[in-house]
This record gives C-alpha cells, sequence and structure tokens, in this order.
C-alpha cells in the first residue's frame, strides 16, 4: 500500500473528527484485511497530534472480548493511543458535540511506574512494572458511519478512541486479583444494570491484556513507558450514550466512578 494510500484513509478519519460527522467506513480504500495498513494509516494521525502539540498519555486494548474478536472475525485484541486531552474527570461532564457516537465501558486501568521493554512480556513483568491500578471508564466513538467497522476500520479509527476517565483512588497490585473484580454499570441512576462483567470476561484478565499490548508495542519498537496509563479492556459490553446520559460504574475493590454527558446544545437536562 502506498504512503499515498495510507495518508488518504488517515485524511478522512481526521476530517470527520474534526467535522463531528461520520464518514463512510474507511476499509474501501485499504487492502482488505490488512492490519498493517490500518496501524499505518493510525499512526498517521498520532503523529499529526503529536505535531500539534498534544501529548500521549499511554494506551487503550480493544478487542478483549471472545464474542467481539468473533463478530469482526480476529482471534486477537487490537490497540489505540490514549491523549491526554482525552481525558475527562471522575464525576466530569464530556461536552455536546464533543463526539460523534459515544458508548460507554467499564475497564481496568493501570498506571506504570517502570517501562515494559521486552517483547516476550509476562503477567509478572506487568505486575512488578505497574504502580497502581484504577477503576476507569472509556468513552469508545468512531468515525465511520453507523459503526459499520471491520478490524481494519477499528484500527485505522485509533482503536475507536473516544475520551476516558480515570478514578480517584490508586488501589496496588499487591493482594489484588483483578480476574475476579465484579462490574455493574447503570445509566441515569437505574437499578438495572446496562453492562456487567468481571475481570475474567476481559481475556481471561486485564494483566494477560496489558501483557499482550507490552509485548506487542515492545516488538514495534515503541515499548510501554514509566508513567503510561494502560486502560485495558472492557470488562461487559458497552453501553450507547445520548446527550443528558449520566453512567456510573462499581468495580468492585476499586471504587466507583462516573461520567456525565451535556445535554444538546440548546436544551436543558
Amino acid at each position: 500500500m502506498s504512503a499515498a494510500d495510507v495518508t488518504k484513509a488517515a485524511d478522512v478519519l481526521l476530517a470527520a473528527e474534526r467535522a463531528g460527522e461520520p464518514c463512510p467506513s474507511v476499509r474501501s480504500l485499504l487492502p482488505e484485511g490488512d492490519l498493517d495498513a490500518a496501524y499505518a494509516v493510525q499512526r498517521v494521525n498520532v503523529e499529526r497530534g503529536l505535531a500539534a502539540g498534544r501529548r500521549i498519555a499511554g494506551r487503550k486494548i480493544g478487542l478483549t472480548s471472545p464474542a467481539v474478536q468473533a463478530q469482526l472475525g480476529v482471534s486477537q485484541p487490537d490497540f489505540g493511543t490514549l491523549f491526554a486531552d482525552m481525558a475527562v474527570p471522575d464525576g466530569g461532564t464530556v461536552p455536546a458535540g464533543r463526539l460523534i457516537q459515544p458508548k460507554v465501558e467499564a475497564e481496568v486501568a493501570l498506571v506504570l511506574g517502570a517501562d515494559l521493554p521486552h517483547r516476550e512480556c509476562t503477567v509478572a513483568d506487568v505486575i512488578r512494572a505497574s504502580n497502581f491500578a484504577l477503576a476507569a471508564l472509556e468513552i469508545v466513538d468512531s468515525r465511520n458511519a453507523d459503526w459499520d467497522i471491520t478490524i481494519v476500520d477499528t484500527v485505522a479509527d485509533n482503536a475507536s478512541s473516544g475520551m476516558y476517565v480515570l478514578g480517584g483512588t490508586p488501589v496496588p497490585l499487591s493482594g489484588l486479583d483483578l480476574r475476579a473484580v465484579r462490574m455493574t454499570m447503570t445509566r441515569d441512576g437505574s437499578a438495572d444494570p446496562v453492562s456487567e462483567g468481571t475481570g475474567a470476561d476481559c481475556l481471561g484478565g486485564p494483566l494477560n491484556a496489558a501483557a499482550w499490548l507490552a509485548s506487542t508495542l515492545a516488538a514495534a519498537g515503541d515499548p510501554l513507558r514509566a508513567g503510561d496509563v494502560v486502560l485495558t479492556g472492557a470488562l461487559g459490553p458497552m453501553a450507547v450514550a445520548a446527550p443528558g446520559d449520566r453512567f456510573e460504574a462499581r468495580i468492585s475493590q476499586l471504587g466507583r466512578i462516573s461520567v456525565q454527558f451535556a445535554p444538546q446544545e440548546g436544551h436543558t437536562a
């Protein structure tokens, strides 16, 4: 695939993000099933962000659910880049119009205290390198219209990243079994959850997902570094977010976390 073709696909996604309007699925611009081409598109827009003064805060892991992998016809997760300006404070509000078609999922976040440079990273390496875990919400978004995506579409689109929320209560990993944590997420204070799951639903455990990411990035020559935030993947199904919605997740051993979506401009909550 030529550099010009990669740039064209990156241009389409960036224009959609800036306009706040979805674009046709970009897979028609890329070789079918070509993940290398899709990651090349992702890198173009990450580098554009850096050139514009944005700061990388960490990485996210996607496609950690076996059901979602089967839906997209893949057998491995994917990853994207988290910028610092994508963060929303716990309990904060996502501004109206900031995202195109957002969905919310609850996750475990790790914050690293050491680099993870090994191509064959183990769970023990991840544990040693992690300062603490946090409850997190990822607000995924797609520039591709109607979430009509394949693995190529989502990878090119920075793994469908939108924004993220980190809890404010750090929990050391010592004695913490992240496979056993239980998550419940609700909308607008309803007693009926919109999503439920456990740590084991994320690739058998969030540490497994983090080890996969560390190995993959190290092999690509861009390893995880001390200070990076790692969103390890959804613990349960995504929930569609509408203007005015408020989501709260409870993750056992890690606490509660919430986010509000501003009402549509010109409307009150």
